[in-house]
């Protein structure tokens, strides 16, 4: 890094779907624009409005689809007038589009060509039927495949690793891994009130997390608490350098600094090259540790893409804190959770805060702000003077495109 990064003021709206008691599917709900504004808004009065920056991006999938509507870099102005005749792009890597939203802006300040980022992921999913969603999400894999896959064409992907995890490593081990993964994401949705599953008042979480999956219904090696929820939400935090942190009168304490980061792609037209594997993602946070001249057992937290159960005990396995096989081991001795040698997903993650896919990378990175500068309310865990880092993993696709970062406390 030529130069100092920091993220800060940093705004999650409600992750809104099913489970919050304020969404009803039957009653007009706000569109792609609210949550645009709500977080952009949000952000910029943090930072002393519009005037202070300098460039802005918006992280997104798939509006052309769900709301029938491209061409969002050029919404960015309708947060404010201020923003009017400044660059502004969009970005899109599936459910990666937040977390490339925040490399794009950590790029341009390290070009120079920006000290202060406005950086926005959104999504709003719940306009249509599951199935058409389903048919839409499908779109991050590659779509020659569709026809062979699973009718919930991504809940498929990841029963197939789910199933090959039980052949090799044994079902009821695996899945007492995966049901601790769901309890743990509910309970710390739960200290998080603009978390989907905020009110989830399940008094046995785990025996719901061991539901037995059923094929006939839906797919072979899952049951629908190992998926995150259809979501739609937004959020917005300003990437920007230390003039810039001058600029916006934010003193460094308030802010946290991006030490490392590792954004690869593997070929979306390929299978997967282990199914028990995130051979990807590993390689994306060897890049982003390298960076940051960290190992990972500096890091205080982890914020990791589990848009299925599955995938947050890979990711386990993939970032090195477990062995091939013992991820789920790892998980069910509670190394996981908030009280844990390593907490992850402190707010929920996508199982329980929510997963508005393009706004999901920009989520992560807004939970280790506050979680790094104490604002992170009744989610707030304990950062150890001796590992004052945090990690953010955003996957697009089943594991092809990957955006890891490292952050840093400031003291």
């Amino acid at each position: 890094m030529n130069k100092k990064v920091y993220m800060v003021a940093g705004y999650n709206t409600v992750s809104m779907g099913t489970g919050r008691s304020e969404f009803n599917p039957k009653k007009p709900r706000p569109g792609l624009e609210h949550y645009i504004q709500e977080a952009g808004k949000a952000t910029l009065k943090k930072i002393g409005g519009a005037k202070n920056v300098d460039e802005s991006v918006i992280g997104n999938f798939m509006a052309a689809r769900f709301n029938n509507q491209g061409h969002l870099a050029a919404m960015i102005p309708s947060i404010d007038p201020g923003l009017q005749y400044k660059p502004s792009i969009r970005v899109e890597g599936a459910c990666a589009s937040g977390g490339l939203a925040l490399i794009s802006g950590i790029k341009s300040v390290l070009a120079g060509t920006a000290d202060v980022v406005l950086a926005v992921g959104v999504e709003v999913q719940n306009t249509v039927k599951a199935m058409y969603g389903a048919d839409h999400l499908a779109l991050a894999g590659w779509q020659k495949n569709r026809k062979k896959g699973h009718a919930y064409f991504f809940p498929g992907e990841f029963s197939d690793r789910a199933k090959a995890y039980y052949e090799k490593y044994g079902e009821e081990y695996t899945r007492k891994g995966l049901a601790t993964w769901y309890k743990n994401a509910i309970e710390n949705a739960r200290l998080c009130p603009t978390a989907q599953e905020f009110e989830n008042k399940n008094t046995d979480l785990m025996a719901t997390g061991m539901t037995q999956p059923n094929g006939h219904i839906f797919v072979d090696s899952l049951n629908v608490f190992d998926c995150s929820k259809v979501s739609d939400g937004a959020s917005a935090i300003a990437i920007v350098s230390e003039e810039g942190l001058k600029r916006i009168g934010i003193k460094k304490s308030e802010a946290i600094e991006v030490v490392g980061f590792g954004q690869v792609e593997e070929n979306l037209l390929d299978d997967p090259i282990s199914q028990t594997e995130l051979t990807t993602t590993k390689v994306a946070v060897e890049k982003a540790l390298n960076m940051a001249g960290i190992s990972r057992d500096k890091l205080a937290t982890v914020e990791t893409h589990d848009c299925f159960t599955i995938a947050g005990i890979l990711a386990t396995e993939a970032l090195g804190f477990a062995k091939p096989g013992k991820g789920a081991a790892f998980v069910t001795e509670g190394n996981t959770s908030r009280s844990g040698i390593i907490p992850f997903n402190t707010t929920g993650g996508l199982i329980g805060w929510g997963h508005p896919t393009g706004a999901t990378g920009v989520h992560q990175a807004v939970t280790l702000w506050e979680q790094l500068t104490g604002k992170a309310g009744m989610a707030q865990i304990d950062i150890p003077k001796e590992k004052p880092y945090g990690l953010s993993v955003n996957m697009g696709g089943n594991d092809k495109t990957l955006v890891a970062v490292v952050y840093k406390k400031v003291e």
